[in-house]
Order: structure tokens, then C-alpha cells, then sequence
């Protein structure tokens, strides 16, 4: 017989790392539909402008601002994403507790935590499991130090991110 979930606050498994701590709630083991996860944003954190060609996603910011976009920009600068447009007229805007942002598969999106404190987001993806493995296998990556040259890059390219623009790890969280 299948059961529910019923999980408390501060439930799951946390994956601790310099640019994140990432809390999964709901992954792929129990879902065929979509991860969950509790992720913490750090002051100055930028993930960069990426996209996915099979992942959809949604956002939710819990606590704090973060800068954020979904859409294809009239022009890409490769140094960052905070001045782009949509030939829609669409902007970055600040997320503050409460805003969500929907990114279907194939869309550029970023966000960023451009405020004084750090944030914290629920994230879904659909489907499970590429960015629970992302997640995982990045912080493996990023746990002795530096990385192999274009480690991350093949990374990213085997869990479905095509990179835009730089990401920046922003300042350390505490432990």
C-alpha cells in the first residue's frame, strides 16, 4: 500500500556547499512528476543565465529578494543577464517573499540575491531526477576545492544546463 508524505519543518535531505545549502523535500524516488527542494540563496549569489531543453521549473521565494527573469532577451551579453529585455518589453524584476516565477523547458532564466541577507526559495523541477543528480554531483565536484578545468562544464551539459553567463558563488554561508 502507498503512503503520503508528511514532512516537518526542516525535513529531507540537506546538501550543504559554498554556494548553497539545497534541501531536497520531494525527489524523483518518490515523484514522477517533479523534485522539490528548499534552497538558500547567499548575498551576491548569481547562478548565471541558463536554460534547460527538458525541464520545467518553478520558483518561490520564501524569505528575502532575489533578482530574477524567464524570457529570451532581445540581445544576450555574455558578461550578465540584470539589464536584459524581452522584445515583449519583459524585465528582471525583484522577488521578494511571496513571488513566483515559472520557467518552461527551453527558456533562459537566472535569478540572483543582489540584497543584504540571504534567501531562501522553494524550487521545483519536472521532471525528476536531473537537478537532484546536478545537485549532488556538483557538490562532489566543488568539495576538495577548485575543480578539474571544465569539470563543471560537462556537468552542466549532462544534466541539461546550457550556461550563458558566468555563474558567481557569492560570500559563504554559515555551516
Amino acid at each position: 500500500m502507498v503512503s503520503g508524505l508528511v514532512l516537518p519543518p526542516g525535513g529531507g535531505r540537506t546538501l550543504v556547499g559554498p554556494a548553497q545549502h539545497v534541501t531536497f523535500k520531494i525527489t524523483g524516488e518518490r515523484s514522477k512528476v517533479g523534485s522539490l527542494f528548499e534552497v538558500v540563496v547567499p548575498v551576491g549569489f548569481d547562478v548565471g543565465a541558463h536554460r534547460h531543453t527538458r525541464s520545467e521549473e518553478f520558483f518561490y521565494v520564501l524569505e528575502g529578494e532575489v533578482d530574477m527573469f524567464a524570457f529570451e532577451p532581445e540581445v544576450r551579453t555574455a558578461g550578465g543577464w540584470q539589464e536584459w529585455r524581452s522584445a515583449d518589453g519583459d524585465a528582471v524584476r525583484r522577488g521578494t517573499p511571496g513571488s513566483l516565477i515559472h520557467i518552461p523547458a527551453g527558456v533562459p532564466h537566472g535569478f540572483a540575491n543582489a540584497g543584504a541577507t540571504p534567501a531562501r526559495m522553494l524550487f521545483q523541477a519536472a521532471p525528476p531526477p536531473d537537478h537532484e543528480r546536478y545537485f549532488e554531483e556538483l557538490l562532489e565536484l566543488l568539495a576538495d576545492g577548485a575543480p578539474p578545468e571544465g569539470a563543471v562544464d560537462e556537468l552542466r551539459r549532462r544534466w541539461d544546463i546550457e550556461q550563458l553567463t558566468p555563474l558567481k558563488p557569492g560570500l559563504p554561508l554559515p555551516g
